[in-house]
């Protein structure tokens, strides 16, 4: 079986993911943006990776304007996020990324990083603006996610795990 393992990262989780599957399965590695969809048709097993981003996945676009192309191919998704695992969270971001005919895609979830001192100025604007928007509700009107970004916002923390790919290369050996 060939594969390719397509990563977008904005501060390294994903690459980080990317670069174990790599080690793991053998398959070659390449940056979405910095390849093209030629070179991808030519795997069986394409395995996609984006940081998570106000709800979407970077760089999903290549696997959504790419789908027809990889038609009859093992094709699995995962994301990386700040957030512990939430089934519900996931399923929402499955349901705004992975719809139509993505839908089959399974998507698996790998915890990343958070250090808003070394975002970009933009991420780090709208993660204080979030922060700020929060701190103004009612605590008792806060829910879970809330807290927990506020929790984050405090710290500085790396989460990635290599076990976090487990699933990813349980779900790939699937025909």
């Amino acid at each position: 079986m060939s594969g390719i393992i397509i990563y977008k990262t904005k501060y390294g989780s994903t690459r980080k993911y990317a670069e174990w599957l790599k080690e793991a399965t053998g398959f070659e590695m390449a940056e979405a943006g910095k390849i093209k969809i030629g070179e991808v048709a030519k795997y069986d097993t394409i395995i996609y990776g984006g940081g998570i981003f106000a709800g979407g996945i970077t760089g999903i676009s290549f696997l959504k304007k790419n789908i027809e192309k990889l038609k009859g191919k093992k094709i699995v998704a995962f994301c990386c996020g700040a957030f512990p695992f939430d089934a519900d969270f996931i399923k929402e971001l499955k349901e705004r990324n992975l719809s139509g005919e993505l839908s089959d895609i399974p998507l698996y979830y790998c915890r990343g990083a958070f250090d808003l001192a070394n975002m970009h100025f933009a991420d780090k604007m709208l993660c204080k603006m979030l922060i700020k928007s929060i701190e103004k509700k009612d605590p008792k009107e806060r829910d879970e996610r809330d807290e927990g970004f506020l929790e984050l916002a405090r710290t500085s923390c790396d989460w990635t795990d290599k076990s976090y790919i487990g699933p990813i290369l349980e779900e790939c050996k699937t025909a």
